[in-house]
């Protein structure tokens, strides 16, 4: 488990094994494995949605204002609005996908 990038233990058998491990699962089936996989890619995606996101738009207001058409309030507005959107676009975690499973 050293060399691994994650390590993954079944079950609660051997305390140095879950201190090992990235992950534990408690099933002994590698269903849950898949799983845990497929959740990890979707909070992922997400996350890269909600900062490049933020960024892009966030990038496309200093240039608004770098011109002059986007006055100081109005920036700190937009970027609050900015800020929700990445945050309410990183509550989608929490909602799962419709496909958690490749079987």
């Amino acid at each position: 488990m050293q060399a691994a990038t994650v390590g993954v233990a079944f079950g609660v058998q051997s305390d140095i094994t879950i201190e090992a491990a990235d992950a534990v699962v408690l099933e002994t089936s590698l269903s849950k494995v898949d799983e845990l996989i497929h959740i990890g890619r979707h909070m992922r995606r997400i996350a890269l949605e909600s900062a490049v996101g933020g960024m892009a738009l966030s990038v496309i207001g200093m240039i608004a204002a770098a011109f002059g058409y986007l006055p100081p309030i109005g920036g700190a507005i937009a970027q609050e609005i900015i800020d929700l959107a990445a945050v309410l676009n990183a509550v989608r975690v929490a909602f799962p996908g419709h496909f958690l499973t490749d079987f």
